[in-house]
């Protein structure tokens, strides 16, 4: 045994030495066409078809959800659970750059705007509302970006049990910092390339690892199989695992899909990608490619987290729903060979490569929301060279208060992350989409959104929090409780934010139409 996993370690750090040299090189080859803001943030807007849309996909799916939402719905969902896949495919990926990568790309370009928070103040004419962007962005995403350090873990720590999980989540911070403090956005896009890859490669073997484990039954015995689970004690049976419309979790997969699906409209780490490329022929393609890139990462993931019951026993991990797919993953790749253990160092790769890309493109986000839409705002004769050294100073700062947040164990930011999504989305997703599809929308409205979006996860919290003080110890297990519900609030937050704004704007002044004409004139293409 001891062997065994001497051999596995020494597959698994070869392949990490090769993934690391890989990420540094690409970060010093994209630094000489980083001298400007525009090339840093945006790539000097001349990112191509299959680098962009990989780029959105490896932003769009972090190790979160193969070890927390993949593990979570797949053990208490079963087979339904592919459809929060699928979703966010067709919604998150197809639909959104159907709908919004051209308008995008091409209102940006007019208003020369490089961040989301630039892009309200150009549309809007508000600097305030540029500045209260930048200021959501700072205080939800940061937090946020610690969760991305969170799927790993258990797998690590599990291949090197000497070394402590700190000292992994370091490894990304330290790897994430060089290639993105170089090259900015250039080398964040070409790692994302790579690391998309390597998702592609691993999700098929972790796929073809599992049906194939004896205990799955292969692919023509694993749906009896999981048919045949019995109620545990947690009343789960086979008739809701194979059930393919989620059995009596309907309500909570729909609810699932449409904040993961459609949370991705209105965050700025994933509405940037539309901004950065080339040209509208490769908006064409890249629809296509991230559709299929989407698709194959969700569905494999959920379907893997589906099987887990098969492989596990039907017994749920020391470690919970969090432990189930690194569970899943050793379990069925126990057997000793070498093929296995490229395998597992392979699917290793492809958390590291996951986590990686999400934490560099909401890192980049947050670090410009102070660079660009807030310090300008406060401190004038701001030159376009101390932009740029804040902002790799920023990149700096903000991976290493994640990694800080990550290893804190401070709970109340775990907490405050499980609403990042809903809220950062609830508030922008009204003013973007109307912005770049409606003249009529007005500055009053685009307010409207973005605070009714903010307040209606406040509120809520507050209202559930109050509701279950009753019943929990402490205030804080009150707040825990009202936390559960973060996907309704987030779903809530989105289509008040997107019914608010063209109400409001129909009832306040509009903007002139010299204005309006130069805003949604067609340039860059």
């Amino acid at each position: 045994m001891e062997q065994n996993l001497q051999q596995t370690q020494a597959v698994t750090i070869v392949a990490l030495a090769i993934f690391a040299l890989i990420m540094v090189v690409i970060g010093i080859c994209s630094a000489k066409k980083t001298k400007t803001m525009d090339g840093f943030l945006l790539g000097s807007r001349n990112i191509g078809a299959w680098v962009s849309a990989f780029a959105y996909g490896t932003s769009y799916f972090s190790a979160v959800i193969f070890v927390g939402y993949a593990g979570q719905h797949g053990w208490n969902i079963g087979l339904g659970s592919i459809w929060i896949g699928v979703g966010n495919a067709v919604f998150g990926c197809l639909l959104a750059w159907m709908l919004l990568a051209k308008r995008t790309r091409t209102m940006t370009h007019t208003l020369n705007s490089k961040t989301m928070p630039e892009f309200f103040e150009g549309r809007f004419q508000s600097t305030k509302m540029k500045v209260f962007a930048a200021v959501i962005i700072f205080v939800f995403l940061v937090p946020y970006s610690a969760a991305v350090y969170k799927g790993l873990g258990s797998m690590f720590t599990t291949i090197f049990p000497t070394v402590s999980v700190n000292t992994w989540m370091l490894v990304i911070a330290v790897l994430t910092a060089i290639y993105l403090v170089l090259g900015g956005y250039v080398a964040t896009a070409y790692t994302d390339f790579v690391q998309g890859i390597i998702m592609i490669v691993g999700v098929f073997a972790m796929v073809i690892a599992i049906v194939k484990n004896p205990a799955a039954g292969g692919f023509g015995g694993f749906l009896s199989n999981l048919g045949a689970v019995a109620d545990n004690g947690d009343s789960i049976t086979g008739a809701q695992l194979t059930s393919i419309w989620g059995g009596s979790s309907w309500k909570f997969l729909c609810i699932n899909i449409l904040l993961t699906s459609f949370g991705t409209w209105g965050l700025p780490q994933m509405v940037s990608k539309y901004y950065a490329v080339k040209d509208v022929k490769s908006i064409h393609k890249a629809t296509v490619i991230s559709t299929a890139f989407a698709l194959i990462i969700g569905a494999g993931a959920y379907f893997v987290g589906s099987l887990s019951r098969l492989i596990l026993n039907n017994k749920l991990p020391e470690g919970g729903v969090d432990s189930v797919i690194p569970n899943t993953l050793l379990t069925a790749l126990g057997d000793p060979n070498i093929l296995t253990t490229i395998i597992l160092a392979v699917i290793l790769i492809l958390l590291l490569s996951a986590s990686m890309s999400t934490l560099s493109s909401i890192v980049l986000s947050s670090s410009s929301a102070i660079s660009v839409d807030f310090v300008p705002v406060v401190k004038k004769n701001y030159s376009g060279k101390n932009q740029m050294i804040l902002t790799r100073v920023l990149c700096l700062v903000f991976v290493a208060l994640s990694y800080i947040f990550a290893t804190g164990n401070i709970t109340i930011i775990v907490n405050i992350m499980s609403f990042s999504w809903g809220i950062v989305s609830g508030c922008f997703i009204g003013p973007y989409v109307w912005g770049i599809y409606s003249k009529k929308t007005t500055k009053a409205g685009a307010w409207a959104g973005m605070l009714c979006g903010f307040g209606v996860v406040l509120i809520s919290t507050i209202v559930l929090t109050a509701i279950n003080a009753g019943n929990a110890d402490t205030l804080y297990a009150a707040f825990k409780l009202a936390a559960k519900k973060a996907p309704e609030m987030g779903v809530a937050a989105m289509a008040v934010s997107l019914i608010v704004v063209p109400v409001v704007s129909m009832f306040t002044k509009k903007y002139d139409d010299k204005f309006l004409t130069d805003v949604f004139a067609v340039k860059g293409e």
